[in-house]
Parts: C-alpha cells; sequence; structure tokens
C-alpha cells in the first residue's frame, strides 16, 4: 500500500511541502493529497497591493501541480481527529473522510481583532484576499481628502500604509502603532522609514493603543480619537481554530507545538508548518508568522518526513533568518538584515533598490509555489516499511 501523505492547506507553506515531498519521494510508495478551500494559490505578501487597486497575477493551483503525482483536492477542512489519523473535510459533493498515515497541517492563520470593540463591524484587514477585495472596493470609492487610519506598526501595517499613501496621494493616511515606529529596525532603517513616511505624507501616532474602532474614528487609550473614514487593522493574526479543538498539543493561542523537523511534540505523525506551528529556531527564540519563516519550515518538514520514511537521517539544523524584507509602496523599500534569532543588525538596505530586492523575494517565493518539483523528479527515494523509532516510543508511552 502506498503511505497516504495529507497536506493541509496550500498558502506557501503547504505547498512548498507538498510540492518537494513529490519531489523527494518515489510516486509509487506515496500518495499526496493537497486539500485547499479555494482553487487558486494566494500571494499573501502581495494582499497590500491588491487592497490599492493592483491586478496580481491569477495561479491556479491545478496547474500548478499538473503533473507532479500531488491530488489537488478543492474542499474546506472542517476537523481533524489526530487520534484516528482522519480528516473531515467539506467538499461540493457534501462531507467527506480522508483518511492519513502523515498529516502536514498548515491551515495558517487570519486577521486576528484582539477583542477590540467595533473593529469586527467597522474596520477592515488584508490578512486574505477577501478582506483585500473588500478594502479595494471601499478605497476605490472614497472621496480626496478623507482619512485612512491603519492601526499595526509592524510590517504589515507598514507596509499597508506606504502602499495605500502611495496609490492614493489624495488621501490623510495615519499609522497607529504600539510603540514607536519601526522601533524594531536598526537606526539606519528607522530613519529611512520615517523618511519614506514623511515624503508620502504619512502621519505616525507612535505609542498609541486603540481601545475601539467606529464608523468615522479610532479611540485611543488615552482618551482621544483619530478621525478614519477607514481603519485598515493589523495588529497580527489568530491560527485557524481547528488544531485548538483536536488531541495534538498546543499553546494557549492555538498554535501546533512542534519539534526541530516540524513534527508534533504529542503526536508523531503530524506535522505543522507556517504560521500553524510553534517551532523555534536559533537560541531557542519562536519563529515568528511569517513567509520568511514558513517556507524553510516546509523545507524541513518535507526533508523530514522524507528522511523518517525512506531510512535517512532528518535534519538537524535550526532555521534562522538573515533579513526583513520590507516594501514601502512600489518605488522605496527597507530591508533590514538581522541576526540568526531576528534582531535587527546596523546594516540595512534601503531605497529603490531594496525595493528591487524586495521584488525579487516575492517572486522568487510564488516560483517556488509554481513550480513544486523544480521541473525535475531528482533524488526520489523508496519508502522502506520498518518502524519509526518515534511511533514505537509514543505506543509505549500510550
Amino acid at each position: 500500500m502506498q503511505h497516504r501523505i495529507v497536506v493541509l492547506g496550500a498558502g506557501y507553506a503547504g505547498a512548498i511541502a507538498a510540492g518537494r515531498l513529490a519531489r523527494r519521494l518515489r510516486p509509487e510508495d506515496v500518495a499526496i493529497t493537497l486539500v485547499n478551500a479555494e482553487p487558486d494559490f494566494v500571494e499573501r505578501v502581495r494582499m497590500h497591493q491588491l487592497a490599492v487597486g493592483q491586478d496580481l497575477r491569477p495561479r491556479p493551483l491545478a496547474e500548478m501541480f499538473a503533473g507532479t503525482g500531488v491530488e489537488l483536492r478543492l474542499a474546506k477542512v472542517t476537523g481533524v481527529d489526530a487520534d484516528r489519523r482522519t480528516v473531515a473535510v467539506e467538499t461540493a459533493a457534501g462531507p467527506e473522510e480522508l483518511a492519513y498515515d502523515t498529516l502536514v497541517y498548515a491551515l495558517g492563520s487570519g486577521w486576528n481583532d484582539q477583542g477590540v470593540p467595533g473593529t469586527a463591524e467597522h474596520a477592515h484587514e488584508i490578512a486574505g484576499r477577501a478582506g483585500a477585495l473588500r478594502l479595494r472596493e471601499r478605497l476605490a470609492g472614497l472621496e480626496a481628502g478623507r482619512a485612512v487610519v491603519v492601526v499595526g506598526g509592524g510590517l504589515t501595517g507598514v507596509e499597508a500604509a506606504t502602499e495605500i499613501a502611495e496609490a492614493r496621494p489624495d488621501l490623510d493616511v495615519a499609522l497607529a502603532a504600539h510603540g514607536g515606529l519601526g522601533d524594531w529596525l536598526s537606526p539606519k532603517g528607522r530613519r529611512h522609514l520615517r523618511k519614506v513616511f514623511g515624503r508620502l505624507g504619512i502621519t505616525a501616532h507612535e505609542h498609541t493603543s486603540v481601545t475601539a474602532v467606529e464608523a468615522d474614528r479610532v479611540v485611543t487609550a488615552e482618551g482621544g480619537s483619530v478621525p478614519a473614514a477607514v481603519t485598515v487593522w493589523t495588529t497580527g493574526f489568530a491560527v485557524h481554530p481547528i488544531a485548538r479543538a483536536t488531541t495534538l498539543e498546543v499553546t494557549d493561542t492555538g498554535r501546533i507545538v512542534v519539534d526541530g523537523t516540524m513534527r508534533s511534540v504529542s503526536h508523531p505523525d503530524v506535522y505543522a508548518v507556517g504560521d500553524a506551528a510553534m517551532a523555534t529556531g536559533v537560541a531557542d527564540k519562536p519563529l515568528r508568522m511569517s513567509c520568511a519563516s514558513g517556507v524553510p519550515m516546509a523545507w524541513q518538514a518535507a526533508d523530514a518526513i522524507a528522511a523518517r520514511l525512506s531510512g535517512g537521517t532528518p535534519p538537524a539544523v535550526p532555521l534562522r533568518y538573515f533579513n526583513q524584507c520590507v516594501s514601502l509602496g512600489r518605488r522605496e523599500g527597507l530591508i533590514q538584515y538581522v541576526t540568526g534569532d531576528d534582531r535587527a543588525v546596523r546594516g540595512a538596505l534601503t531605497g529603490r533598490l531594496a525595493a528591487f530586492y524586495k521584488e525579487l523575494v516575492c517572486k522568487g517565493a510564488a516560483w517556488g509555489v509554481a513550480n513544486p518539483t523544480l521541473g525535475v523528479p531528482s533524488r526520489r527515494r523508496p519508502v522502506v516499511r520498518r518502524p519509526d523509532p518515534a511511533d514505537q516510543a509514543a505506543e509505549a508511552v500510550a
């Protein structure tokens, strides 16, 4: 019988994991099924571009995985039974159940309103395509001179604010940050960010906590308010709730706890990658939710699965960071170089060259998904039928 590998979610992490597994293992030995609710791959790192009216290239998953040996199933995941090794899905034809021998959980995350009153009713989000399209429609109908407030001073917030301000210089764009503007950057990076904000006319409300969102303003903890015809909420992400409803060991935020090979610490037949996983990198520091984390996590998981199934040695090198890539509109960028555990160092690349670099990174990530087997069936290994020591240990404990 073929070893059944089911991958849940076809974002960056899930799609790359499925493709890498197809490249590593022989199709006669494994059946790889990729489950996704939508037929197209979504370039999530470009949602701020979509929101301001830019059109993104369609990327049908069926075309990407044609001829790779990966079976694409268009279905919404409704549940996971980690003890029975089954996944419940809702397809166009009705509910179904998929059995697996190895599961790769990559359902990712969505926006997080942080429980702030009025956010769900009045704020827009760009964590996914649907939210970005709603914001796109709202911005397109917004009259000149109206106020747009982006809440959240992280990478997503900075990219959203600069993209909107560049595309719509007739709007009054502001950003509300809990801390200082770009306080995670090096001094050079912060100076450049402030320079771009000044050039684009973006008002930065620093050290400002938003406690409520209303139809025409945001309310701050200091008791004041900032006018906002449109509020864009970018204060973080919340993972898909399905994992929390399983017997998998998860964090208090619902992320699956994994080891260095992205394997669940409670269920050795389950791997988690991307935003859904709580993994640590250099110096045991948790990896942040980002494409920069999700892609190498997918590589690590796929290589570990292939190694364990073929009798090899799983990778043991901890994941590390090299830089943070920030687009500041289409003509400006910021590449902040970092330590392996993601702390800013003095070096930073700025300006048009940084924008070009960031664009190459985005295109490279999409190319990696669109070419899941890199065009060659190299190093496909046979699956050996022998018990995994971790499985035996888990069974002994049970």
